[in-house]
């Protein structure tokens, strides 16, 4: 037997999954924003803009899609947010903030591990043309909201770091440059990383390289007065809205479009890869893009793997679906058969959920699989039945066995379980 590719999985149990995307489609909803839906496949070109050539995404982690010998590189999409961008754009959308979000499979090629995958989804949410620090804390505060209240996690930390601008974040450079220079025996991953993307160093999570920046200067000490003043008025705005934070100035996310407010939200119940939301603002992706004008933007996007591994162990403090009474017919001959279809035609026409048994077994083996498909009560139609004109209603739970007239059944079965 052929098995699932690597760094994928099956969902054979969707309850958890749908419940995720019905709590987030509602309470997004509930603050304005709209659902879209882009596709997976776009230019490769987008991402090698929008990200970086020199991030790991770019040039380790996109499925690229053979195409014809004279069209545009294609992938597989590594990430949600670019992609809307695109849209924002191709469609000539004037709305300004553009609240949206989608939610859809991600493509990476990474090597599998807990809580990591090649194909998983991201729940993604945009505000474009939102360029004020005030909607920065009111977007946090709505993932906070949704995290905290109607996914019911508790263990959970923001980290919040500020990047200020591009020139403050060259001066950043700089002397961080200088600071590494002067190490000895920096790790491999960092003297790489130094002269290619230096910032990303912090995407280094290993021990080794974390000791070797413990020393290193922080970004936020090197804000110009503009910057410092509205990393201050980000910081104040979520302590009067009562949202905790963490400040981790090593947090610069792994994407090069990011600039000012960065963040992430994190569980040490996921182990190693412990982030399941993360986001930040995104002034000027739209000029990486080919645009002449800066957007100035916000996004986040949450992990839904991760998520469903959180709220696994919190099942019971959830607001999980219901499946509705389910009755069984068992016709208990074959020439029984067309009348256990036809009467649970009639049920599922008022609203009632059930199945025929209609695979020729035997009265005990149907039996069996009614209990196992947790049938609150079950029809047995026999040739008596058949030639009464009637049915007998069982009930699964007390055991107890009635017989109702056929013309009876839809109104009598509807009282049971309404």
């Amino acid at each position: 037997m052929l098995q699932r590719i690597r760094g994928t999985q099956d969902f054979t149990d969707l309850t958890l999954f749908n419940f995720l995307s019905a709590v987030a489609r509602a309470h997004l909803t509930h603050y304005g924003f709209n659902e879209v839906m882009t596709p997976i496949l776009e230019p490769t070109d987008l991402f090698r803009r929008s990200l970086g050539l020199n991030t790991d995404v770019v040039t380790k982690e996109m499925f690229t899609v053979k195409a014809g010998e004279n069209e545009e590189a294609i992938c597989l999409r590594p990430e949600a947010t670019a992609s809307i961008m695109r849209a924002f754009f191709n469609n000539g959308i004037q709305e300004r903030p553009w609240r949206v979000f989608s939610l859809g499979p991600i493509f990476r090629h990474e090597r599998p591990q807990k809580g990591r995958y090649r194909q998983f989804h991201q729940l993604s949410i945009e505000m474009i043309g939102a360029g004020t620090i005030m909607q920065d804390a009111e977007f946090i505060a709505m993932l906070d909201t949704f995290i905290s209240e109607n996914l019911r996690l508790d263990s959970y930390a923001l980290l919040l770091n500020f990047l200020g601008t591009a020139e403050d974040r060259e001066n950043y450079k700089r002397a961080l440059y200088a600071f590494l220079e002067k190490q000895d025996n920096l790790p491999r991953a960092i003297q790489e990383r130094k002269e290619t993307n230096l910032l990303r160093i912090f995407d280094l999570k290993d021990e080794e390289c974390k000791k070797a920046l413990e020393h290193a200067p922080v970004l936020t000490d090197s804000l110009c007065a503009e910057s410092r003043a509205e990393w201050d008025n980000l910081r104040s705005l979520l302590d009067q809205l009562s949202i905790s934070y963490v400040h981790d100035p090593r947090l610069v996310r792994g994407l090069d479009y990011y600039n000012k407010t960065v963040f992430e939200f994190s569980s040490l119940d996921l182990g190693a890869q412990n982030a399941f939301c993360g986001g930040g603002r995104y002034d000027h992706l739209s000029i990486a893009l080919g645009e002449k004008e800066p957007v100035p933007s916000m996004g986040a996007a949450f992990g839904v793997e991760r998520l469903l591994m959180l709220l696994e162990a919190r099942k019971d403090k959830l607001a999980l679906p219901q499946k509705p009474p389910l009755i069984v017919l068992i016709p208990l001959a074959p020439e029984q058969q067309l009348l256990a279809l036809i009467a649970a035609q009639e049920l599922r026409a008022v609203g009632i959920c059930c199945e025929a048994l209609l695979e020729g077994a035997s009265v005990k083996s149907m039996m069996r699989r009614a209990n196992k498909l947790g049938a609150q009560y079950t029809i047995l139609m026999g040739e008596d039945e058949q030639k009464g004109n009637y049915i007998t209603l069982k009930d699964m739970v007390s055991g107890t066995e009635e017989k109702v007239k056929q013309g009876d059944m839809v109104e009598q079965v509807k009282a049971r379980v309404s």
